[in-house]
This record gives C-alpha cells, structure tokens and sequence, in this order.
C-alpha cells in the first residue's frame, strides 16, 4: 500500500469548481437502458458522479425507484432487517438512540462513503432551508495530499480501525481495518467513515488513536472542506444523485424543515453493488464480503 510516486490521472480527477461548469455528469430521466448503460459506465470510467433530472412524474414509488436503480446494479441491504430503501429524513430520535444514523437526522454530516460500490439518492422533498448536497473527488484529494503533505498519505495507506455500525446487528465482527486510500492491480480506490474509527479507539480494547493518524484523518477533512475542492448542490424533486463511492466523498449541510409533515425534507436512498466495478485491496474483504471486480459485494448482513 505504498503510495505512487505521481499523481493519479482519471476522469475522476476534479475540483469542485471544474465539476460545477462540466455537464457530462447531468442527464435528463428517461426509463430507456440505454441511459442506465451510460450512467453505469460513466459512474466508474468518467467523473464518478451523476445527476439525473426529471424523475419526479414518472417515478412516483419507492419501488420505481428500486427497479430503475436495478438496471444500473445490484442493490444491497442497508441493514440487519435487508431494506433496500432507505429514507433519509429526520427521525427525531435522541442523540443516544441507538437507532439515530446520521442520515435521519437534521445534523450536518462530514465527508465519508457508504458501505457499497455506488450509492443513489432520490429527492422526493427538499428541505425547507439547508440539507445541500457536498462532493467532492476522493482522486483530487489524493492527489493534493501527495503534493502537499506526502508524509500524512503514507498514514492515510495504512489501515485504520473501524467499529461495526450500530445498526449493522448481522455482522459477528466487532471491527475491521481498512486503509483510506489505496490501491489494487493499478486501481485506485477511497473509503472513508470517520464516525466509525472514533468509535473503536473509543473501546478499550483497541485503545487511543495514535496521533499520527489523527493528524492524517483531520488533515484529509481540511482539504476537502476547503471551498475549491469540493461542489455544494441541492436537489430537487425528482432528481437522482449517484455517487461511485471509490472515488468520491460525499457530506450533507444541515438543514431545516417546514412545520407540516407532508413538506419535511425526504431522500430515498439505495446501495448498489455494480457490475463494472473495480478490484479492490483484500483488507476490505471483512467488510465488503468480497474484493473481486464485478463481484456483488457491501451492503449489512441481514440477521438470521
């Protein structure tokens, strides 16, 4: 896992202002496998993101949205109780709940991926303000840390410990470790979910993060809130936001709703395990299930 000796050249190499002025990441819905097609190619040989606007009319359920997303990938489950479709929308659960996950609530959430190849959102409902979508490219980041500060990437390609989630209940593992970047037969990939490597150095079993790492971790999250870096969005309704997770972070602003339970802010959410993807480093096996290109992998292990 030693780093490359010179920056990673990919169409997924891009700064937010870049990708705000380009338009090969923005499609118009159509139901047509030829738009799934490209969006699945583009997702893993272009710019790693896609937005597809114009749903609203014609995907109307969750379920249409399920069986369109099914034409770009396999989707996996999102938890212990195997739910393909995820709404993303306050909860109002306490700040100890062990139900509460990011995603269902109002907070602003900090740069990470998901535990699958491509995530996809739907917007059914915006909120009433805030609850703007932030991306940024992963390959960017590699690339200005080796510029940088070469001695944090090393730290970066190391693995680091996560705690299993707590809603991920089918899983007998109590950790796994995984590098942030890294690379596997000459592909580049990133996987970032701080929240859990807190908590594991939270237990004593696996004791204090070592400060070189937390150095490392606070300086990847500087970079890519630094305002170039990164893309600020809202969708609208009926817009759908796909996400390659190996090659970019995503985060959300925090938001706030309208009073009436009708007009409160609405995302459905999906993970897909895609066809085309990439291989990937044999120490996210423990997470992933599997490492092979292609290979249906991610998701939570429903309870048995």
């Amino acid at each position: 896992m030693t780093p490359m000796a010179s920056p990673v050249e990919s169409p997924a190499n891009w700064i937010g202002s870049e990708l705000a002025d380009r338009t090969d990441w923005i499609y118009e819905f159509n139901p047509s496998a030829e738009l799934a097609r490209r969006v699945q190619h583009d997702l893993e040989h272009g710019p790693g993101v896609a937005l597809i606007r114009g749903s609203k009319d014609q995907l109307r359920a969750p379920e249409d949205f399920l069986n369109f997303t099914s034409r770009i990938g396999t989707p996996v489950s999102q938890s212990a109780e195997g739910e393909l479709v995820f709404s993303v929308r306050d909860a109002g659960y306490a700040d100890n709940d062990p139900r509460a996950r990011g995603p269902n609530t109002k907070k602003k959430l900090s740069f990470h991926t998901d535990r699958c190849d491509v995530i996809a959102f739907m917007c059914r409902q915006p909120a009433k303000s805030g609850g703007e979508n932030e991306i940024v490219s992963s390959v960017a980041l590699y690339n200005e840390i080796l510029r940088r500060r070469p001695d944090l990437l090393k730290e970066l390609m190391q693995p680091f410990h996560y705690k299993r989630h707590t809603v991920d209940l089918g899983n007998e593992r109590p950790y796994c470790r995984q590098p942030i970047f890294s690379f596997c037969e000459g592909h580049f990939a990133a996987n970032f979910l701080r929240v859990l490597i807190e908590r594991a150095h939270q237990d004593e079993e696996i004791g204090p993060m070592p400060e070189r790492q937390r150095e490392a971790l606070d300086y990847l999250e500087s970079v890519a809130a630094e305002q170039k870096m990164h893309h600020r969005f809202t969708q609208k309704p009926g817009d759908i936001l796909l996400l390659n997770n190996w090659v970019t972070f995503h985060r959300r602003t925090e938001f706030e709703d309208h009073p009436e339970p009708e007009k409160k802010r609405h995302i459905l959410r999906i993970w897909l395990s895609m066809p085309n993807s990439r291989p990937l480093d044999p120490m996210f096996k423990d997470n992933y299930g599997t490492v092979e290109a292609g290979a249906i992998r991610g998701g939570m292990r429903a309870m048995e």
